[in-house]
């Protein structure tokens, strides 16, 4: 598998691990438990088998021509139910533009997960995955009520098989957190 993932600003990516620690603080299920070192707050634009020949480049340019994107965060909700808890992203045309863009990239992978696909994509910056919707309220008021705003400002790519990331952009923040 093969993702296409934008990055936080800094100030954006402090605020979501603060709210993945409140939530662990609280004893609710938290993405702060995942020590991985690729684990970071992140937008899934596109999930794929794998990229066809020549996608890694263009997504680059597409990336680089197009961040940093300013965004909004919406309300704390539980997808699909009892799935993962989640910061709703509030999508910019822009944002919509890109996610379509990299879908025309993506034309010709196979395996792409159709959550992600134009049409049934749901924006969002996970918070912890496998969330019983019976804690949504108390974790609602744990995240905080008041959602914070930044911006998406770097690209990169999971590759599930090496469980690495590569930079799909030519200036990747870290966040000291």
């Amino acid at each position: 598998m093969r993702t296409v993932e934008l990055l936080c600003s800094p100030e954006l990516e402090a605020a979501v691990r603060a709210a993945w620690d409140r939530l662990a603080a609280a004893g609710l299920p938290s993405l702060a438990r995942n020590t991985h070192p690729t684990n970071r707050p992140h937008l899934t634009l596109a999930s794929v088998e794998e990229f066809p020949p020549g996608a890694e480049q263009r997504l680059a340019d597409l990336c680089d021509a197009a961040l940093p994107l300013p965004v909004r965060l919406g309300r704390v909700a539980v997808l699909d139910g009892s799935a993962p808890l989640v910061w709703l992203v509030r999508p910019t045309p822009q944002l919509v533009a890109l996610h379509g863009a990299v879908w025309d990239v993506l034309a010709e992978a196979s395996g792409g997960h159709s959550w992600h696909q134009p049409g049934r994509w749901v924006p969002h910056l996970s918070l912890a995955l496998r969330f019983g919707a019976a804690d949504r309220r108390r974790a609602r008021a744990v995240a905080g009520a008041h959602p914070p705003a930044g911006a998406f400002v770097a690209a990169r790519s999971y590759d599930g098989d090496t469980r690495t990331v590569s930079e799909l952009t030519t200036a990747c923040p870290r966040s000291g957190g």
